[in-house]
Order: structure tokens, then C-alpha cells, then sequence
């Protein structure tokens, strides 16, 4: 799991941002090490058995939010390695028109011509809001409206989405899945496994602090659960946390 791919990122998105060549030396690991990357929906057609067979060694790519340098950076790496991702767009921060933007956005036109290019497009939400803290019709609002404007944008279905921050909950997921989407990715930093939910993949995540070393480590499969080990404690409890908090919501009637 990526967000943005430069050197001069802002201060909110600083530590999931990762250089150009560190970010190009990463990706040459991987083909070096033998792997061959799919989309999400590629992998959860293989996991249904309703899709073709999955390479060696496959390896999903993601990119959350939906940086401008998804396009610059990282799209001529992939192209040059023979690479594919999911980008993970949210919509209302297209062309920088959300006024919370972390950063410069991809334009349409930049959005299109990833997907022309052989990159999967799926939705973030439109204003990249905790999913799970808002009221059913906000969340119905933020899941639809996302995946509406997408398709419309171009020209083509989505399946495919990312719960901001990682949050979700049962109940986002039943709204995922009535919104349209046959998959969605979490964060949970582990691997996928044969069980998982396919509305609520694992990813890992790579950021500022992920040395290449690390990098391959993790692409080894080796030490995955030390190196996210802090990750892994704080999002399972702010999990308990955020529950908590829409409980006492919802009892208050304020969602």
C-alpha cells in the first residue's frame, strides 16, 4: 500500500510518502525477485474461481487517495518494469477541488490516462471521511457518489474500493458490497489468506521509514508480523476505540 510517491511530500502525508528512486528500486525488486503484479480485482476473480489462473508469484500494488504523482512517478516505473497497480482515487479531491486535499491530485485527464494505461481505478470515498463514524446515509452518500462519479468519469465499471484510513465495519461493508463493489482493501499489514473476506483485504504498508532492506524482508515473506508490529497494536486498538465511539454516538442519536 502506497500514497504518494515524492521527495517533497506535505507534512500530513510526509510518513506515506515514499521517494521516486527509492519507490523505482523497490519495484525493480520485486521483478527481480520473480514476481508478477495483478490487480485486486484480478486477484479476487482468482480467489471466487471465477477468474483466470494468478501468475508466479503475484503481487498486488496499491496506491491510496489518489496523488498526481501516482502518474508522474510511479506510472512510468510500472510501464518501464511491466508492472500493473489499483489506485485507489477519491473523488472530491479530483484536481485539487476538495478543499482538504493532502497534497496535488490527479485531474481526470491524469485518471483516464492511468486507467488507458492498464491501471486499475477504484474508489476512496469522495471525501475521504471514517467511514464507520458516519450516519447510514452519509455512508451510503460518500460509497456511491465515489463509485457514480468514477464510472462516469471513465467510462467504465469499478469494482474495486479502499476504506480510508483503513476503517470499516461490518455495517460499511454491507454497504460497500450494496453500492456496487466486489472488493475492498483495509490495512491490517499481513498477507492475504485464502479466508479472507474479500471486502476487507490485508495490505501492507510501505512509507518513509520502510528502508529497502525492510522492503525486502517483507517481499520475502520474512519478519512481516515484527516489522508491523507496532502498526498491527495501534490499529487494533483504535478498532475498540472507534466501536466505542459510534456506540455512544448512535445511543446519543447522533448519527
Amino acid at each position: 500500500m502506497y500514497h504518494a510517491v515524492t521527495d517533497d511530500p506535505s507534512p500530513e502525508i510526509a510518513p506515506l510518502a515514499v521517494g521516486p528512486a527509492r519507490f523505482a528500486r523497490q519495484m525493480e525488486l520485486l521483478r527481480e525477485r520473480g514476481h508478477h503484479a495483478v490487480t485486486v480485482s484480478r486477484l479476487v476473480a482468482a480467489l471466487h474461481g471465477t477468474g483466470g489462473a494468478l501468475p508466479p508469484d503475484p503481487v498486488v500494488i496499491t496506491f491510496d487517495d489518489g496523488f498526481a504523482d501516482v502518474h508522474e512517478h510511479a506510472l512510468p516505473v510500472l510501464d518501464r518494469l511491466g508492472l500493473t497497480a489499483t489506485v485507489y482515487v477519491t473523488t472530491g479531491w479530483v484536481g485539487d477541488r476538495g478543499r482538504r486535499a493532502p497534497g496535488t491530485m490527479l485531474t481526470w485527464g491524469q485518471t483516464r490516462e492511468l486507467a488507458a494505461a492498464g491501471i486499475e481505478i477504484g474508489g476512496h470515498s469522495h471525501s475521504h471521511p471514517q467511514l464507520d463514524q458516519l450516519a447510514d446515509g452519509d455512508l451510503r452518500d460518500e460509497l456511491r457518489r465515489c463509485r457514480g462519479l468514477l464510472e462516469d468519469g471513465l467510462d467504465r465499471p469499478v469494482a474495486s474500493m479502499a476504506y480510508p484510513y483503513g476503517y470499516s465495519s461490518r455495517r460499511v461493508r454491507r454497504e460497500a458490497r450494496r453500492a456496487g463493489y466486489w472488493s475492498a482493501c483495509a490495512v491490517a499489514n499481513r498477507l492475504v489468506g485464502d479466508l479472507d473476506d474479500v471486502l476487507a483485504l490485508p495490505r501492507l504498508t510501505v512509507g518513509r521509514a520502510t528502508s529497502n532492506a525492510a522492503f525486502a524482508r517483507v517481499v520475502a515473506g520474512s519478519g512481516i508480523p515484527l516489522i508491523y508490529l507496532r502498526e498491527r497494536v495501534l490499529t487494533k486498538g483504535y478498532a475498540v476505540v472507534r466501536r466505542t465511539r459510534y456506540g455512544v454516538r448512535r445511543a446519543l442519536g447522533r448519527v
